[in-house]
């Protein structure tokens, strides 16, 4: 691995996607409403946050890879793939915590025991991954994990995804 910027910033979806995402999902359908059980606690990809008891959130079908390609112009083929994802229905302002690593840091809401970092080079193909366990005795942060993929120049962004679903969380890219 050489070393490199490794400075990267962390993005909820983004308020145009967002908008779109609650007419129709990217897989076609119109959004899935939800009320939340008496505990809530579902990740919330609009303002990286959890979800309260009795909320009304939305269960959509995101394609992060696609709506980066389309920015950027990479081609990530078979890499592209759609998933699972709960937002609010409506503009709920956004995240209060992402930014910067290292000046605003990783959402606490969507730490979790273990997560899988995926990289992508800038053509839009998988560079790698690393698996993280925090709370473990040889675990590693998510900041960590995401640094040590940062230090590759070849890496363009990272997602983070929960071990148990394999549901996309957040994306960073490199600042």
């Amino acid at each position: 691995m050489s070393t490199g910027n490794t400075d990267y910033v962390i993005r909820a979806i983004p308020q145009d996607v967002l908008a779109e995402l609650r007419k129709r999902d990217d897989a076609g359908n119109p959004p899935r409403p939800v009320t939340e059980d008496g505990e809530g606690g579902n990740p919330l990809r609009c303002c990286l946050s959890r979800s309260k008891p009795h909320e009304s959130i939305a269960l959509v079908s995101y394609a992060p890879l696609r709506r980066w390609a389309r920015e950027t112009g990479a081609t990530p083929g078979p890499y592209d793939e759609v998933g699972p994802v709960f937002i609010h229905p409506h503009d709920c302002g956004g995240p209060g915590t992402a930014g910067t690593a290292g000046t605003a840091g990783f959402p606490d809401a969507m730490r979790g025991a273990r997560r899988v970092l995926r990289a992508y080079r800038a053509d839009g193909t998988i560079l790698g991954g690393r698996y993280v366990a925090e709370g473990e005795e040889d675990g590693t942060t998510v900041e960590e994990g995401l640094t040590e993929l940062y230090a590759d120049p070849e890496v363009a962004l990272v997602h983070v995804r929960a071990v148990e679903f394999g549901c996309f969380l957040l994306e960073t890219r490199r600042g």
